[in-house]
């Protein structure tokens, strides 16, 4: 196979990776959400034990990326290929990670009073998250700057539930208390989820343009949790 054929296939390569780790990304956020929603501790423990497959596949990844870099010398749109890959692949790990804390948070709280409007709130952030890591992954792939863009709108939408959350917590007794400031963690996880495929949004729109700029200011919170 000639060099370039081979470099090209390697390249397909570390974008099909991407799309492993998008799939057990997604796993984990519907897994977290319905373990929340149901109450299910033995499902949240499958999800924190799942991430172990979500870093496994984050590190191999990295590996692939550092191996091309070693051996080829990408320039231009290949090499913007490459950084993006990178910057994406971090992008999707942090998520893994907040499913694992939205698991925790379920086991902790398994013994606590809940609410019902709140659990249908995170089941519908989370529906939205999972559409905008879909949304995110098919703009990378189709270098598409418009639907990577429509992800501000989708984002805005987990936004708005987020601040709901808060206004139906401060309604609650102080007998959910506890459970309250729980649900505000689990609030922000999700929405973090969103923020991340908004970033990876925004590679999708460096790939295809060459020029690197931020979508808005949701997307880079000052106080990230992961």
């Amino acid at each position: 196979m000639p060099l370039r054929a081979s470099f090209q296939e390697e390249l397909r390569a570390l974008e099909a990776l991407l799309d492993e780790q998008a799939e057990l990304v997604l796993r984990s956020l519907r897994g977290a959400v319905e373990a929340l929603v149901a109450r299910d501790g033995e499902l949240a423990d499958e999800v924190i034990a799942f991430d172990d497959d979500v870093d496994a596949v984050y590190l191999r990844t990295e590996q692939a990326v550092e191996l091309l870099l070693a051996r080829q010398t990408p320039v231009a749109g290949d090499l913007r290929l490459v950084l993006a890959i990178l910057h994406s692949n971090l992008h999707l790990e942090r998520m893994g990670d907040l499913c694992t804390t939205v698991a925790k948070l379920t086991k902790l709280s398994a013994d606590l009073p809940s609410d019902e409007v709140l659990l249908g709130a995170f089941r519908e952030m989370g529906e939205r998250a999972e559409e905008m890591v879909r949304v995110a992954l098919r703009a990378f792939h189709e270098r598409d700057v418009e639907l990577a863009e429509s992800l501000i709108g989708l984002d805005e939408l987990i936004d708005r539930s987020n601040r709901r959350v808060v206004s139906r917590l401060l309604e609650l007794g102080p007998e959910r208390l506890e459970w309250g400031l729980r649900a505000i963690v689990v609030s922000r996880c999700l929405e973090r989820v969103g923020d991340h495929a908004v970033d990876i949004g925004e590679q999708a729109a460096f790939l295809a343009t060459g020029e690197f700029r931020e979508f808005g200011d949701a997307s880079h919170d000052p106080r990230p949790l992961a």
